[in-house]
């Protein structure tokens, strides 16, 4: 045997299958926006410039502003005990803030006061002066204590809230670390949104959504699929006909519609969006799944399996289904695209994931009528997400097919 020949022999069908991928540019691209995704999504709040819970820091003073906004903030204390949470429950759940932000146009230092002027979202409009206390800015502070504002000796004495040990601060101090950390520039690079949140954050957030939802339904309908699918094509008959009318019934209801049906039977929520859709795409993977086996179940290796007295649950886990689980894979793909649009279109309609959840289709739903108005970002940019992640999972879907298709060799992985 040459070297030649041992290379192929040495090498399983899915390497060869990643090969003819690989080959595929559109399915790579594909896969690496997936992956993309997939991170931003695994990263969640730990990315966005919002990391409240949903991103829903709503200031209605900075409502619509456009793409690369600026505006100084006041971060402002609040007289609560923390919020702050560990990196792992923040990444998924997002951090309650522990300051108040504050927009202005300008301020300046009165004494143990800071005075702001508010911004309005006008530029041509002059705010109303707000006066806070140095202390009550940086610190939380018992409300049943009284700051003692000591001008002559340039010093403020409080009570933090939970101790009883009494703060002495100055005056410069407290003005030094209020304009080192409680006044920031906050940029908004997508903008905000009619509420006045943050745009990219809401936009990565249902990123997450839209994973969560297409991978849940995607195992629940692979799960059920494979089960009715082996078990009619295996055992044929009765079990047969009765698994084949049921999915005839199921696929004869428009997917959208039993959706629907499903989804008000089970409530609107976030987790029940997950069951509906899952419920509604197994029949597919059934049917693919059926027919597999049905051509495979006579091959002389299942013969050969039985005879050996292996169960028909063996048989079925570990001689039938490794070999029809490439067309799993392929529908599995098709279907999660599936899902996102399934998903997208629900919360379109109000009855999917609900607010303040930032999905992408409730997101569009919202600013719908700002399309042909003065800010069609706000529609037209969740949409462009939908579109790219559900090309991105089509090709990806294309790509699998062409290249797990064993009847498609290459000239230079001919097998001697």
């Amino acid at each position: 045997m040459t070297k030649k020949d041992d290379k192929y022999f040495s090498h399983s069908l899915s390497y060869f299958a990643w090969l003819r991928f690989k080959k595929n540019k559109l399915a790579v691209s594909g896969l690496i926006v997936i992956a993309l995704c997939i991170i931003t999504a695994v990263l969640g709040y730990t990315i966005t410039p919002d990391a409240t819970p949903d991103a829903n820091d709503q200031l209605l003073e900075l409502s619509k502003k456009t793409p690369g906004f600026k505006v100084q903030m006041l971060l402002n204390r609040k007289n609560e005990n923390s919020h702050k949470v560990n990196a792992f429950s923040k990444m998924l759940f997002g951090e309650i803030s522990d300051y108040r932000s504050i927009p202005f146009s300008s301020y300046r230092f009165d004494g143990a006061d800071i005075i702001i002027q508010e911004y309005t979202g006008n530029d041509n409009r002059i705010g109303a002066e707000f006066k806070y206390n140095l202390a009550d800015v940086v610190y939380a502070i018992n409300y049943n204590t009284i700051i003692d504002n000591n001008l002559e000796t340039g010093c403020i004495e409080f009570y933090e809230l939970g101790s009883k040990q009494k703060v002495k601060k100055t005056i410069t101090e407290l003005q030094n670390e209020i304009k080192e950390k409680n006044i920031i520039t906050k940029k908004f690079i997508l903008g905000t949104d009619p509420a006045g949140r943050d745009l990219l954050s809401r936009l990565i957030i249902g990123t997450r959504v839209s994973f969560s939802v297409g991978f849940v339904a995607v195992f629940i309908s692979v799960f059920i699929g494979i089960l009715m699918g082996a078990l009619a094509g295996y055992y044929r008959g009765r079990i047969d006909d009765v698994i084949i009318w049921f999915i005839n019934v199921v696929w004869s209801v428009p997917t959208l519609l039993l959706v629907i049906a499903i989804t008000l039977a089970l409530g609107k929520g976030f987790w029940q969006v997950f069951v509906a859709v899952g419920l509604t795409m197994w029949v597919e993977v059934a049917r693919v799944i059926r027919g597999q086996i049905m051509s495979l179940r006579e091959k002389e290796f299942i013969e050969a399996a039985r005879a050996l007295g292996f169960t028909n649950f063996r048989i079925i886990m570990r001689h039938i289904l490794p070999n029809v689980m490439g067309p799993v894979i392929v529908i599995s793909a098709a279907n999660f695209a599936a899902a996102i649009l399934i998903e997208a279109g629900l919360s379109f309609l109000g009855i999917g994931a609900q607010p303040p959840t930032a999905s992408w289709g409730a997101m569009i739903n919202a600013h719908r009528g700002y399309i042909i108005g003065d800010a069609p970002y706000l529609a037209f940019l969740p949409g462009l997400a939908i579109m790219l992640m559900v090309l991105a999972f089509v090709l990806l879907g294309n790509g699998l097919r062409d290249s797990l298709d064993t009847k498609v060799i290459d000239e230079d992985q001919v097998m001697y």
